[in-house]
């Protein structure tokens, strides 16, 4: 599997928006019958385009009030040191996301915690204890304006026809 159509397009885009939709209720918000629907997400499945279901879970409810953007300095980038730190990171269940960056830094963590305590504490014996790490640098989420797991897909349907802004 390539290359997507308009049925597999809108059966990700339903899926992002209800994972938990039976086969026919997918099936009929995408206007196909239930049998090739099934075998069109399966596809999508085995294809890799559908990593998996989860939950999404208020973070807030679950007592994790803080959420900071924590970009680490690396001493030296080379490729042991760095995998050695990727995988240390990979440990913390308090960071949800990381990722490699260009410009001033090496890593750019989001991490949540109950409170600023439990944030310094987290700083303190975990963050600038990682291998390789020279400097922390955080900023705290004030406030979210936008919180989504889910992807675009709009640019799948006009691939060829320029961007499809100030259309």
């Amino acid at each position: 599997m390539n290359t997507l159509d308009k049925f597999d397009v809108a059966i990700l885009g339903q899926l992002q928006a209800d994972a938990r939709l039976t086969n026919a209720e997918l099936a009929q918000r995408v206007g196909l019958s239930a049998a090739p629907c099934w075998r069109r997400v399966r596809a999508l499945e085995e294809a890799g385009f559908i990593k998996g279901y989860h939950a999404e879970i208020d973070r807030h409810k679950i007592g994790l009030g803080v959420l900071a953007f924590v970009r680490l300095d690396a001493v030296r980038t080379s490729g042991p040191l760095t995998l050695e730190t990727e995988e240390a990171i990979r440990k913390i269940p308090e960071v949800v996301s990381c990722h490699y960056i260009s410009g001033s830094g090496t890593f750019e963590l989001q991490v949540v915690t109950r409170d600023l305590d439990s944030f310094a504490q987290l700083a303190r014996h975990v963050l600038l204890n990682l291998p390789n790490v020279k400097d922390v640098h955080t900023s705290f989420s004030l406030g979210e304006i936008k919180a989504s797991a889910a992807l675009p897909l709009e640019h799948l349907l006009r691939q060829g026809t320029g961007n499809g802004y100030g259309r």
